[in-house]
């Protein structure tokens, strides 16, 4: 059998590893200092947990797990016969891998009310999985790297979360910037435009502004029903953007758009707007198609990448209360680590990694060199030091190869002479200056 991986997918090897650690490593210390605790969530999840949580589209992109055994023993036989796939779901498939970090947090917080702390800070590093058609910067197997407060409404943690991305991708070395919109900006634009009954699907038709434009986002106004006027005036206001003081005007005739306003003025003097090392800005294009979003919605665009957004999030106030568990306001984001690996990549902005992490490798070349090479080793390893031995008293030609496809910065050559003195044949693999050097002095040389 010719060996293949299903689509969307990848394997990563040594190299590729130590840069996504780099990433995750800046993102989770990041969420240590603000304070985030970790948890995990299983990669699957009941169906009734995710369906219906991410809009049509979303549930389409549901990888679906068949029940276990002969799962066609309790189909639906009707619904078999009439390839009906919607109707025979529910009778084959109970569970399915999670879609995002966010749902799976909402059932965690439910189920675990009485163990954790009024307010709850999270931070979760894990893959997801979405039937999404391959593309450049997008998977259908990827990690997410969220972090959510539960528990609380005050726009601190909205500001707080604008100082994380802003934080993560300085350290990076990645230039963006944060657009932030809200959603009762959005119910107010929709109502302007006739359509507050048919929220979604303005929602859904402004999310595609950046990939349709101005004139593609009119054609779907008018799909929906809005008359030429309506459409005019909806136009106006996006086009000229929040900072021009009729559409403010505008925007607080409604009462949702007051909202938002008045949400707007106090993030801004919680300062979420400035002191960042990035630019940060109300766009009014900015939707976020993700039904449970109920107030600020963010989103991160990375400049000159070409791969869209490398972060998005928003609040919710009431996720859990699908889980029986009401009232519970909620506000979080995340970070595309997939695409965060390309931009990286593309800018040469990751550090020199070497694919072993080993300091030295020890070369004997005979049996006795063996052994006194595995000592000097283990005593370094006790050290903390990450060191390693050639396995065998092979030629030295096959001991420098190997030496070379590990990268390993130091080799320590043992023979007899070396095992008389007590020292090795240090040498430097990338200068190619060799001495002689004792165990003391070689520990401190690679410590």
């Amino acid at each position: 059998m010719k060996p293949s991986l299903p689509k969307g997918t990848r394997d990563f090897g040594p190299l590729q590893i130590r840069k996504r650690n780099y990433i995750f490593d800046i993102i989770k210390n990041t969420f240590e200092t603000y304070g985030y605790q970790p948890i995990e969530t299983p990669a699957m999840e009941k169906l009734e947990t995710l369906m219906g949580k991410y809009g049509d589209e979303g549930d389409q992109l549901l990888f679906k797990v068949l029940n276990n055994g002969d799962f066609l023993s309790k189909a639906d036989q009707d619904a078999l016969s009439a390839k009906d796939s919607n109707k025979l779901l529910p009778s084959i498939s109970k569970r399915g891998l999670r879609y995002d970090l966010t749902v799976p947090f909402a059932r965690f917080l439910s189920m675990n009310r009485n163990d954790l702390p009024r307010i709850f800070k999270r931070y979760q590093i894990q893959p997801v999985w979405r039937a999404d058609r391959p593309q450049k910067g997008r998977f259908q197997e990827f990690y997410q790297c969220d972090a959510d407060v539960a528990g609380s409404d005050s726009l601190v943690y909205e500001a707080e979360l604008m100082e994380i991305y802003d934080r993560v991708f300085d350290k990076l070395g990645i230039e963006v910037t944060i657009r932030v919109n809200h959603r009762k900006i959005l119910a107010a634009i929709a109502e302007l435009a006739g359509l507050g009954d048919q929220f979604i699907s303005f929602t859904t038709a402004l999310d595609k502004w950046d990939k349709i434009g101005k004139e593609g986002f009119a054609g779907e106004l008018k799909r929906l029903g809005c008359d030429d006027g309506a459409i005019e005036k909806t136009l106006d206001v996006i086009t000229k953007g929040y900072e021009n003081d009729e559409v403010k005007q505008v925007l607080e005739s409604t009462s949702a758009g007051a909202e938002a306003v008045k949400e707007i003025n106090q993030l801004n003097k919680l300062g979420g707007f400035d002191g960042l090392a990035n630019n940060a800005k109300i766009d009014l294009t900015l939707a976020r198609g993700l039904t449970y979003y109920t107030g600020f919605v963010f989103e991160v665009e990375g400049k000159n990448t070409g791969l869209g957004s490398l972060g998005g999030g928003g609040r919710y106030d009431d996720l859990t209360g699908i889980f029986d568990y009401p009232d519970i306001s909620g506000v979080g984001i995340s970070f595309g680590a997939e695409r965060i690996f390309e931009t990286l990549e593309a800018q040469n902005g990751f550090p020199e990694f070497s694919l072993s992490s080993s300091r030295v490798l020890f070369m004997p070349f005979d049996e006795e060199s063996l052994l006194y090479s595995y000592k000097w080793c283990t005593q370094l390893r006790n050290a903390g030091i990450p060191s390693e031995v050639y396995p065998s008293p092979d030629k030295l030609k096959k001991q420098f190869r190997y030496a070379e496809q590990i990268q390993v910065p130091k080799v320590a050559l043992v023979g007899e002479k070396e095992r008389t003195s007590n020292v090795v044949g240090l040498k430097d693999q990338k200068t190619g200056e060799q001495r002689e050097v004792g165990f003391e002095e070689l520990m401190e040389l690679l410590k």
